[in-house]
């Protein structure tokens, strides 16, 4: 037993020395889609709805493309850096793109587990749901991009 506890903690702390800074929301990340996936599959017998394969390998597709996004946002903050740092600018942070994307993947994995947990027909309290969805917003005013205007010549 020893070994197997020795093992995963070598295996994770050589993960999260790796990830840095994006070790916790990937983990979070990874814990919510578990949640999710299980939730999910608990309320498909309260939705009335039956469970079958194909459902069940397309919302672990949509999981394993959620982890795809965040590596994608990685390579983004790659390039990011590695344009900066050929310019001769020190940036002081690493994974910031990474960062947004698990973050708002995380708050729409919350949003469905707490939309499950109802339909299986557990109370939640009131403020939780606004709460969640408010940080979701956040996020994405946070991280949004303004579209130049059409008017402005090229």
């Amino acid at each position: 037993m020893n070994k197997v506890k020795t093992m995963f903690t070598a295996f994770f702390s050589a993960l999260a020395g790796w990830l840095g800074i994006l070790a916790i929301p990937v983990f979070v990340l990874v814990l919510c889609n578990v949640i999710d996936y299980g939730t999910g599959l608990a309320a498909a017998k309260y939705r009335d709805q039956e469970l079958n394969s194909y459902k069940s390998f397309r919302g672990i597709a949509k999981k394993v493309c959620m982890w795809l996004l965040v590596g994608v946002g990685a390579m983004i903050d790659w390039l990011i850096i590695y344009a900066s740092d050929t310019v001769g600018i020190k940036l002081p942070v690493s994974f910031l793109i990474a960062c947004i994307v698990a973050i708002w993947l995380i708050a729409n994995e919350i949003i469905s587990i707490l939309e499950n947990v109802v339909d299986i027909g557990t109370p939640i309290p009131p403020f939780l749901m606004p709460l969640v969805k408010n940080i979701r917003k956040q996020v994405e005013d946070k991280a949004e991009i303004k579209e130049a205007s059409k008017d402005e010549p090229d």
